[in-house]
């Protein structure tokens, strides 16, 4: 399926016999069993974009933002991400600003910009040609530089129905590109210049002064960072969770010394549809991430049954990569984020319910920031285990015994957490 030459449509829902399902549900009867058409979305994002977008000459401003793919790994694709559009973009790559916005936002942000790529077989940008020194130089900038680009084909979009695809902009192989000066941020270019500080330290100290999360992982992606001749190109779903990992350590070995909290804390937050219960309790450091989703969404595509998925640690942390993923790594940076600005030590469960209205997976980033709001809101205070559960459960459409039922084998003897097998249960939410 293409739109005016310029999208293309792959993997389109179908029923039992192989049919489409788009083709007798025409975006009103919701077929593929969302409460909205994913497609129909993405398309209007498209078409605003679509209309700007014309010959192989592309001039906008960066927000800034770059891309650096993953397939073909170590021969990667990388490139500057930009808009055909100036003024300030910053917004569109900003993921710290986006709490509050609807879905159609994000997809919109996302859509209008522009994926240029080319191909490195260099992983070590210090011996990449110009395009990419110029790259890296964008990735670090403070502000968007007005970029020109000659691509060699027009640019394509290319969307699949699918479950784990974030909306994207179209994309198109970069010939050439020159930008403006670059004012780059001078936190990052200090961090950048010092080629013997190691990257966790380089991240540690930036994340310090402010830096924003977005900001390190681009920049981390280019090889921004770390000892001179171990400096390697990232992909960027790589790095995002690479920086969430390594800066949630880092504050870790602080929060591990920190007094215990006093009492349980309960902060809620809803945003994108998900709901979110972030549960502190008085011990000392153990996390639990819990997500339930609910039928037709994006990890539970069944018709029917909600399932419910959990990675955990103890004190000690953990060795395997989390169950859940990403989305592990940037909750517990959020988490300890907010222990150091408590002064206090406490273990977290946090519970995540993401109903069909959640039609499309925005990214790691709603869980970072949609958890760090949910702390940044005033807590329900409890002097028992049992009132504070009692809550999430009458918040949450999913019962309370299930939500312990499906944590790490209902939160036996070794979780810190032991009280909660010894609950009595309300009557609320249970």
């Amino acid at each position: 399926m293409a739109f005016a030459g310029q999208l293309v449509i792959e993997n389109l829902p179908r029923d039992a016999q192989g049919n489409s399902l788009c083709v007798p549900c025409r975006t009103t009867k919701l077929l593929c069993g969302k409460e909205r058409c994913p497609l129909l979305v993405r398309l209007h994002a498209h078409q605003r974009t679509h209309t700007l977008l014309t010959g192989t000459e592309l001039a906008g401003a960066s927000p800034p933002s770059v891309f650096v793919g993953r397939y073909g790994y170590p021969k990667v694709s990388i490139g500057p991400m930009l808009p055909p559009f100036g003024g300030d973009t910053s917004l569109l790559d900003t993921p710290e600003r986006w709490v509050g916005r609807k879905i159609d936002d994000i997809v919109d942000f996302r859509s209008q910009l522009v994926r240029t790529r080319f191909t490195v077989r260099e992983l070590d940008p210090a011996k990449g040609n110009r395009m990419v020194l110029r790259t890296q130089e964008l990735a670090m900038a403070a502000t968007p530089p007005h970029v020109d680009a000659t691509l060699h084909k027009p640019p394509q979009g290319r969307m699949r129905y699918s479950a784990t695809a974030q909306p994207m902009g179209p994309s198109a192989p970069l010939k050439a590109f020159d930008r403006d000066t670059v004012k780059v941020d001078r936190h990052i270019e200090k961090a950048h210049s010092d080629t013997d500080l190691l990257a966790r330290d380089a991240l540690s100290e930036l994340h310090a002064k402010g830096v924003h999360t977005s900001a390190m992982s681009r920049a981390f992606s280019v090889g921004a960072f770390g000892v001179g001749k171990r400096r390697k190109l990232v992909p960027t779903r790589w790095s995002i969770t690479a920086v969430d990992s390594t800066l949630g350590l880092k504050l870790l070995e602080r929060t591990r010394e920190l007094p215990l909290l006093g009492d349980y804390r309960l902060h809620e937050f809803t945003g994108l549809d998900n709901r979110w219960s972030v549960l502190l309790l008085p011990t000392e450091w153990c996390y639990e991430l819990i997500e339930a989703w609910y039928p037709n969404t994006l990890w539970n595509p069944h018709r029917s049954g909600i399932s419910i998925f959990h990675s955990f640690e103890l004190n000690r942390g953990r060795k395997g990569y989390a169950e859940i993923g990403g989305c592990y790594y940037a909750a517990r940076l959020a988490v300890n984020e907010h222990m150091h600005r408590l002064g206090r030590q406490a273990g977290a469960v946090i519970f995540r319910e993401a109903p069909p209205g959640y039609i499309l997976p925005v990214g790691v980033w709603n869980v970072r920031e949609h958890v760090r709001q949910a702390l940044r809101e005033p807590p329900r205070r409890y002097g028992t285990l049992e009132e504070a559960l009692a809550r999430v459960g009458f918040t949450m459409d999913i019962p309370m015994k299930r939500w312990i039922a499906n944590c790490r084998g209902g939160w036996p003897t070794r979780w810190p957490c032991t009280a909660l097998n010894t609950v009595t249960p309300g009557t609320a939410g249970w």
